[in-house]
């Protein structure tokens, strides 16, 4: 018998919604021992339905028919304090972003206790270090006295998983769990998370938007596309040989190990980097003592006219503090930032929503640098909406907010406002990490494009070398502020010299797939 099977599942929007249900007739079995990944873009209705399996939806959002027999009792008619009861003990849910399941105001041995309490479960002195040091967290002792801000994205996220497998559930769901990582951490997480499938016995739900990610993990595979399922099978074979046109879409939108043929590079630098260092302090109050990061560490490079250059490296290896450096939000330490002639510089950030003010249209966001520097009100709003329709979007998006857009909407609006200075140099930190892989590629080609049209350089940093890789022309390699490697994109993808290079494109979640595919 399945641990779950989930049966005619179909899930009502609100009305004004872009269609009227969010999942639509779902069916699908998950057996004990099982990985089903369910793979999908964002608003394909898969975190929905796992949201409905834990009881989870808001209460706008209605269960419309269907079933979703977990161990033979069906979850969804199940009054909220059984629902309770479920939740934790049996089945257990692991979130995207931690750091807003996390109560910020907690230790993290106090959070993991809470599980115990509400299901009057028995612990000792030993069940919270013992937890942390499953999911592989060093110092369990000391993890367990801190708070989550305290805690890297890696750390954050073992301890959340910590707190799932904290009554043993027989099902656990993932939903993104390793989205927003590093490739490295995302790899030590996606192998923790087989580890103690295979340990424990548990049936795991994993949603994902990533093939690269199911050819890590999964035994079996669902996707979703506007909440219909529209493909189904073994990992194997739907990764080997997909049917649907939009399971296709989705496979040829992750980056493969070919690398497009670069730009001839300009002989006279456009911005150059010279010895640049920055060192951050914290601590040294009464009772701690100082800590020094040297974040950067004597950078040096230098960007041609119309050239994309890559940075790589994991967090904390210092590749968006020299991104903040040349764009003047930090004052360096020690070294030089030039732009030749009288050329500007902006950035488009990794969270277009944070950098976006929620209260104004984004026509009025994207004028209001062009109106500061002296452009007539009316001449800059006219520029913005161009600007939208040059960046994929209608000139009519400029009267909405940014709360009304996708993701990859967003982001792209955030690259209309950067444009909108006729920057000569862009500087984007992280700007495609967080998108679902086909949108991350419809940004990739209108960088490119926009390269092409308007003669941009780029300064593009990143976590993901493969990603890197299918846009830049030369790339740079960071680790612990140093830069490490730098080189054509050919030869630092194809044939890296540096062990942590090495490291970085073995970590990428189906590297072999993708190797063997390319």
């Amino acid at each position: 018998m399945a641990a779950l099977s989930v049966n005619d599942l179909t899930i009502a929007l609100p009305k004004g919604a872009d269609r009227p249900l969010a999942v639509e007739g779902v069916s699908f079995d998950i057996a004990a021992g099982e990985i089903l990944c369910v793979v999908g873009e964002s608003g394909s209705g898969k975190s929905m339905a796992a949201n409905a399996v834990m009881g989870l939806l808001p209460p706008f959002i209605t269960i419309e028919g269907g079933t979703a027999h977990f161990e033979g009792t069906d979850l969804l008619p199940l009054s909220e304090a059984d629902k309770r009861k479920v939740r934790g003990q049996d089945i257990a849910m692991i979130f995207q972003e931690p750091m807003t399941a996390l109560n910020p105001l907690m230790r993290i041995g106090d959070q993991i206790a809470e599980v115990f309490s509400a299901h009057n479960a028995p612990m000792d002195g030993g069940t919270i270090p013992n937890l942390l040091a499953e999911v592989g967290l060093p110092e369990p002792a000391r993890i367990a006295d801190s708070y989550p801000f305290q805690l890297s994205g890696g750390q954050r996220q073992r301890a959340m998983i910590a707190m799932a497998l904290a009554l043993s559930p027989r099902l656990l769901i993932a939903d993104e769990p390793t989205t927003a990582l590093d490739v490295t951490t995302q790899a030590q997480i996606l192998d923790l998370i087989a580890k103690l499938q295979d340990e424990r016995g548990m049936a795991v739900l994993f949603i994902t938007h990533d093939f690269g990610v199911v050819a890590e993990i999964a035994d079996t595979v669902i996707v979703m596309r506007e909440g219909v399922i529209v493909e189904r099978g073994t990992a194997a074979t739907v990764l080997a040989d997909p049917r649907h046109a939009y399971t296709k879409r989705l496979v040829a939108a992750v980056p493969s190990d070919k690398v497009p043929t670069p730009e001839p590079r300009a002989d006279a630098p456009l911005l150059t980097v010279e010895g640049l260092s920055k060192t951050f302090a914290s601590g040294g109050e009464l009772f701690s003592k100082k800590r020094v990061t040297r974040a950067v560490d004597n950078v040096s490079f230098t960007i041609g006219e119309g050239e994309i250059l890559g940075l790589v490296g994991e967090s904390g290896s210092g590749k968006s503090t020299v991104g903040r450096l040349i764009v003047n939000l930090l004052a360096p330490d020690a070294g030089r930032v030039s732009l030749a002639g009288d050329g500007r510089v902006q950035m488009v950030f990794q969270d277009p929503y944070a950098s976006l003010n929620p209260r104004t249209k984004v026509a009025a966001a994207i004028a209001k640098g062009p109106i500061a520097a002296g452009t007539p009100k009316a001449d800059a709003m006219a520029e913005a909406r161009t600007l939208l329709a040059t960046v994929g979007l209608d000139g009519s998006a400029g009267e909405r907010y940014p709360h009304e857009f996708s993701g990859g909407q967003r982001q792209r609006i955030g690259i209309a406002r950067a444009l909108a200075m006729r920057p000569a140099l862009i500087v984007a930190d992280e700007a495609v990490s967080a998108l679902d892989v086909s949108i991350q590629a419809q940004i990739l080609d209108l960088l490119r494009g926009l390269r092409a049209e308007y003669g941009l350089s780029l300064l593009f940093i990143t976590h993901d070398l493969r990603v890197a890789a299918q846009l830049c022309d030369r790339v740079a390699v960071m680790q612990h502020g140093r830069l490490v490697e730098m080189g054509p994109v050919a030869d630092v993808f194809l044939r890296p010299q540096s062990d942590y290079t090495q490291r970085l494109l073995a970590a990428v979640p189906g590297a072999a797939w993708t190797k063997d595919a390319a």
